[in-house]
């Protein structure tokens, strides 16, 4: 099965997106389970109503645009969960200023795992505050960065 490039999906949806404050995340094809599943996110988080309401606002739409070249497929509309890996530059200013946790390819400070306040980032580099020190980290260092989940 051949699908349209995501870009191409993601800038078709962002229309639709933006008339429910809703931001696309993720776009993903599953070609073996033959899937195109839509990763949602708002301003409160998402639920399943939130999910199934920009389901049934794409449903039609996508179909005409026609993202399998004809070809059967599911479509499928999702959190991004709580646990997810920053992907954008969104994913980080979102975060900013918040507790976030990273695992790293290799040992910093005898650690690969560090948790701290995002303090800032670039193209190239994340900075946390880690134990009151502030650590400058390279992207391509970084196996996974994403929000810290805290239960109480």
């Amino acid at each position: 099965m051949q699908f349209k490039p995501v870009e191409d999906i993601r800038e078709f949806l962002k229309s639709y997106a933006a008339e429910m404050n809703i931001e696309i995340v993720d776009v993903e094809f599953d070609k073996r389970n033959e899937t195109l599943t839509v990763f949602i996110e708002t301003e409160n988080g998402v639920d399943l109503d939130t999910c199934e309401k920009f389901h049934n606002a794409i449903m039609d739409p996508i179909d005409e645009f026609d993202p399998s070249d004809g070809a059967p497929y599911t479509l499928n509309v999702s959190s991004p969960g709580l646990d997810r890996p920053f992907k954008t530059q969104r994913d980080y200013e979102r975060n900013l200023n918040k507790e976030v946790e990273v695992k790293l390819f290799a040992p910093l400070k005898g650690k690969k795992f560090l948790e701290g306040v995002l303090c800032g980032f670039d193209e190239n580099s994340v900075t946390l505050n880690f134990n009151g020190e502030e650590v400058k980290i390279a992207l391509n260092k970084i196996a996974k960065i994403n929000k810290a989940i805290k239960f109480d």
